[in-house]
């Protein structure tokens, strides 16, 4: 089974613009059938560029070629593949690390380990983990109330009301993490919106500022990048210094860092990657879950029943969130149709190979994700939001080898779908969704795939 680790998928730009700079170049062909290089300098990063994205380059490049196909990243011949039984294939043995921690990491100018090798990466990476799942433990009620306070301003608007999802659940996520990761001092509006504004000017430029290289072509977004960043790092060492050797009522993630013996430095690091990575990541996963519902009274219902057998009138309980088999399976159809983290890629270690193409040393290879979840070999009818796909055992576990569910499923994630499990358990319990009228939405294949546009909802009372 592959390991595609610590979701990998929502950084693969990252990993794309940092293996340049990070390892040696390489121009050995793969013999893998594929495009030639557009420019002797950037390869197909301009045919890149054309698509919009890398996703719909992928689309492109696999219906033309198949699925395993090559381009070329500047001097570096690049791997593709998509589709399930290639991903089955394809081996990597460094599974210590992942490419989410060590491009955003390297590009931040952090260290991914201890200090050390393999083993202090693996220890850190548990502590990492470990400290995501006790703050979810230890702040529940907390993360009840944010909801509550969201669900309880939409019930008080008119039935005729558009209501902006992203508005609303980009908030929503930035209260959630910033308070779970960093205490009382993230209570407070102002930090939250000043930190929404680092957060996004970070964010924008890790995408899009280092895939094209504009980035480094414009010294005002650079100092505008290298600004935002130096403050958030900032603040995130001052709340360090605030808690460190004190005992506070509720445990955030940077006091479970801090007693696990992690330096200031560390502590502040890891911080940096679960807030940059958690917001956006947990967002959006809301935002298609809601938008995805109001499109199918159908799917509501049958949520809203799991729900009422289920808990009853009983508060959903983190022990209880296991219970709710339908409302995992709405999740897990919200992150395939919607694509949520189309692409991820791994450095290929030592020679490789799917099916009769050999894989060189050093090759990057990209994981096809966005191709492979609208592939109607695997998926039927692949274009339709149908939860019900994931009674299948067969659905299921191809889900998981891409790296979604199960073991494989990284921390941010889990955290992800344990907001997103409140949010709909507190507003399918009260409220139905309704899709606004002549409203076509568009996704924009980023990082985290996303609406191009705020998607809007109406809102009517249950009786």
């Amino acid at each position: 089974m592959l390991d595609f680790a610590i979701f990998a998928v929502t950084f693969v730009i990252i990993l794309v613009g940092a293996v340049l700079y990070l390892y040696p170049t390489s121009r050995t062909a793969s013999g893998i059938p594929g495009l030639t290089p557009t420019e002797e300098k950037d390869g197909n990063l301009q045919d890149i560029v054309n698509k919009g994205s890398l996703h719909e380059f992928l689309v492109s490049l696999h219906d033309r070629f198949g699925p395993a196909a090559s381009f070329w990243f500047g001097r570096r011949p690049v791997v593709s593949l998509g589709s399930v039984d290639l991903l089955r294939q394809h081996i990597n043995p460094n599974r210590t690390t992942d490419s989410f921690e060590t491009m955003l990491k390297s590009l931040l100018g952090y260290q991914s380990g201890l200090g050390g090798g393999v083993t202090e990466t693996l220890l850190r990476k548990k502590v990492y983990e470990s400290a995501i799942d006790q703050t979810l433990e230890k702040n529940y009620p907390l993360l009840l109330k944010l909801v509550e306070e969201l669900v309880e301003k939409w019930q008080s608007f008119p039935e005729s009301q558009h209501t902006p999802l992203y508005a609303h659940l980009l908030g929503l996520a930035m209260k959630c993490v910033t308070q779970l990761a960093m205490g009382d001092r993230f209570r407070d509006d102002a930090e939250v919106i000043h930190f929404r504004r680092n957060h996004e000017a970070i964010w924008s430029e890790i995408g899009k500022g280092y895939l094209d290289g504009s980035l480094e072509k414009s010294s005002s977004r650079k100092k505008h990048f290298e600004d935002a960043l130096s403050e958030m790092e900032a603040v995130l060492k001052s709340v360090v210094k605030e808690r460190k050797g004190k005992e506070f009522s509720q445990l955030a993630f940077v006091d479970a860092l801090l007693k696990a013996n992690l330096t200031e430095r560390q502590v502040m690091e890891d911080s940096m990657v679960f807030t940059l990575a958690g917001s956006v990541i947990t967002a959006n996963l809301c935002i298609w879950a809601v938008h995805f519902l109001s499109t199918s009274q159908e799917v509501q219902e049958k949520l809203y029943r799991e729900l009422k057998e289920v808990l009853g009138k009983e508060r959903l309980s983190l022990e209880n969130i296991s219970k709710l088999t339908y409302c995992r399976q709405v999740l897990n159809e919200t992150v395939r149709t919607a694509k949520l983290t189309p692409v991820a890629a791994r450095l290929q270690d030592v020679e490789g190979k799917v099916d009769q193409h050999v894989i060189p040393k050093e090759t990057l290879v990209i994981y096809a994700l966005g191709v492979v979840l609208q592939d109607a070999d695997t998926w039927a009818l692949p274009y339709r939001f149908n939860p019900d796909r994931f009674e299948e055992e067969g659905v299921r576990k191809s889900f998981s080898l891409l790296g979604f569910s199960g073991n494989q499923a990284c921390p941010e994630l889990r955290f992800a779908y344990t907001v997103a499990t409140v949010l709909l358990n507190t507003l399918v319990r009260r409220l139905r969704l309704h899709q606004a009228e002549r409203q076509v939405v568009e996704a924009r294949y980023e990082l985290v795939s996303t609406p191009k546009d705020d998607t809007w909802v109406t809102l009517s009372k249950r009786s």
